[in-house]
């Protein structure tokens, strides 16, 4: 039976990172992921590269437009039944104007699912950081809006993801069960060293491995930029693939637990890096889809809402239970340091 919604809350905001959607935007978009931070231009006609690979566009806002059309529709039959905005960071559409709009349209109290499962100044503070400059720009009488929780051990999280990798792992012969690599973007150091990112990373993929009985399997990362003198999480998803080589591994999954959706650096440095790397080694290397609009996973965003709307339960299965609703004015801080901060921006401009 459709849940039924309190006046508490009047509508949900999709905040995500926003890509280019034709070659003309390529250069303007990634001007507008680095502006104020001094990153040289060859850097950025170095990632414009990656996206001329694919035509000059990210899949990420088509992918973020089919995400809304299944949650419009789970919304609709299951309730709550909010209105959906969608707002980005770096492209059209960007979040002061779709909070403008909201305005316009009178809402007053809105949700705000970001597209990050899990907690960091890049993946969670950040975006707090960009709705609350886009309500300073909109002005007065623009709405509230509270961010849902990051929901990286909530069971339908890790049913979904579990379901992406056992399609990956039965393209593989059974009778030699491959290695899985679970992969995320990295971050500096001084990042993972004052939020839960990486602790929370290890116990999603502990979780899904669980799940799929796989017993062989590492955290690594990917995607990282910056001044190589600069420590990362690592290790390197590259790197590792040439030591299990090293130690005779020939099947390995990789399963991209840090992502929500097939963007831009899940294409390009998964399927093209890695799998080009994988070849050279005599690897066979299978990619799991990320979770997209599996039905559990859009069911789990609807839960979430429901979890502020209407009261019910705070799901999370694992070693930590569920995540607060409202961050610590200290949690996840802004990296200090003025290097650390260009290179996250340098970094993040790939996706």
């Amino acid at each position: 039976m459709p849940l039924e919604n309190n006046d508490s809350y009047d509508a949900l905001l999709v905040v995500s990172f926003g890509g280019p959607e034709r070659p003309e935007d390529v250069m303007p978009f990634l001007e507008n992921v680095v502006r104020g931070r001094n990153v040289p231009r060859q850097r950025l006609l170095e990632v414009a590269e990656h996206y001329y690979h694919f035509g000059g566009a990210s899949p990420i806002n088509q992918q973020c437009r089919q995400l809304i059309a299944a949650l419009r529709r789970e919304l609709a039959e299951q309730g709550p039944d909010l209105p959906i905005y969608w707002g980005n960071r770096n492209w059209h559409p960007f979040l002061r104007d779709t909070i403008a709009q909201m305005r316009d349209d009178g809402i007053r109290n809105a949700l705000a699912y970001v597209t990050s499962g899990y907690s960091s100044y890049s993946g969670c503070r950040q975006y707090r950081e960009d709705v609350a400059a886009a309500q300073a720009a909109v002005g007065e009488g623009g709405p509230r809006i509270e961010k849902l929780r990051v929901f990286y051990n909530h069971p339908h999280f890790i049913e979904s993801s579990s379901d992406r990798l056992r399609d990956a792992l039965s393209k593989l012969p059974a009778d030699k069960p491959p290695y899985v690599v679970f992969t995320a973007h990295s971050i500096p150091l001084s990042m993972a060293q004052t939020s839960d990112y990486q602790q929370q990373l290890e116990e999603t993929c502990r979780l899904v491995a669980e799940a799929c009985g796989v017993d062989h399997w590492k955290l690594v990362f990917q995607s990282r930029s910056g001044a190589p003198s600069q420590p990362w999480l690592e290790p390197d998803i590259l790197g590792y693939l040439e030591r299990l080589h090293q130690i005779g591994i020939k099947q390995v999954v990789i399963a991209p637990i840090g992502f929500l959706s097939d963007h831009m650096e899940v294409l390009y440095d998964l399927d093209i890096e890695a799998k080009d790397l994988a070849l050279e080694l005599g690897i066979t290397l299978v990619r799991a889809d990320t979770v997209g609009t599996h039905p559990a996973f859009v069911r789990m965003i609807r839960e979430l809402i429901a979890e502020r709307v209407l009261n019910a339960p705070r799901l999370a299965i694992g070693r930590y239970g569920p995540r607060h609703d409202i961050c610590e004015a200290d949690c996840c801080p802004a990296p200090q340091h003025p290097g650390t901060r260009r290179a996250v921006h340098e970094s993040v401009a790939k996706q």
